[in-house]
């Protein structure tokens, strides 16, 4: 059975986090929506934004590395992917194969970044949210991080062979050697950084520069920590406010059926 096929809808008590619930069965990002790219895939899109995604993505993942279900193809990657104009970052980084095969008019900007520094800030960030115990303990009972923690877990045994902080460095090096013998060098902007500004990106894409425009810095991971404390704080406000419908409801039932019975044996001996 697909993890797609798990797929339950958002339910109503789930007020006090914002996430979508669509059904598709930071820094870079900014700067692409800042050129046109409306909607730029990232991986806040299935953490925070839209979780049902999480589970096209286990799909996708299992095909891959476990050899369960069929393999993507570009009708499966268009209906998770279809509605963006970009792709970045993780959980599609783990298919940089699969996805060139599928687009292969896309341009591809491999960003560069210093590995050290790279495995260090990812130890204190994501690779700290896949070993949460808080958010472990949620996916058991709430609506989006079941879905999520599953596939994030699924991620790092995966694509980072289970040992992120000892393989982390070495998967990193052999990723970008794959994504440079993967693209033709005419569609390919090796080695970017963030910090080199809006003119090689431009150039590039075929875009203009934006004028009077800095270049976003939106990727600031020092709250990291604190934010994702914060969402697990209100995915338990949903969990026990949805657990407090649900003890009410029961309570109803039980003062209905003692109202039917009171009911019946009052009309019986009238």
């Amino acid at each position: 059975m697909s993890y797609a096929s798990k797929y339950t809808p958002k339910p109503i008590t789930d007020v006090f986090t914002s996430d979508t619930d669509i059904d598709r069965r930071q820094s870079m990002r900014a700067a692409m929506k800042q050129l046109g790219y409306v909607d730029t895939y990232h991986m806040m899109n299935c953490s925070i934004e839209n979780p049902p995604d999480a589970l096209l993505w286990m799909d996708a993942l299992r095909a891959k590395y476990d050899g369960v279900g069929e393999p993507f193809t570009r009708g499966d990657w268009d209906r998770l992917l279809g509605g963006s104009q970009a792709v970045c970052d993780w959980p599609a980084c783990a298919f940089a194969k699969e996805l060139v095969a599928a687009y292969p008019e896309a341009k591809v900007v491999l960003t560069g970044r210093d590995v050290d520094a790279w495995h260090a800030s990812t130890l204190r960030t994501v690779y700290w949210r896949a070993t949460d115990p808080a958010l472990r303990a949620l996916a058991r009972c709430s609506w989006a991080a079941g879905m999520y923690y599953p596939m994030l877990r699924k991620f790092f045994d995966t694509f980072f062979e289970g040992d992120f902080p000892n393989r982390g460095k070495e998967v990193f090096a052999r990723h970008y050697e794959e994504v440079r013998s993967l693209v033709p060098k005419e569609r390919l902007l090796d080695d970017y950084r963030v910090t080199d500004g809006w003119e090689p990106l431009c150039k590039f894409l075929g875009d203009p520069v934006p004028k009077d425009c800095p270049f976003p810095n939106v990727n600031d991971n020092r709250d990291f920590v604190t934010r994702s404390k914060r969402r697990n704080r209100r995915q338990m406000y949903n969990v026990a406010l949805q657990l407090a419908v649900q003890i009410l409801e029961i309570f109803v039932l039980i003062g209905i059926a003692f109202y039917l019975v009171f009911y019946v044996q009052w009309n019986l001996f009238q």
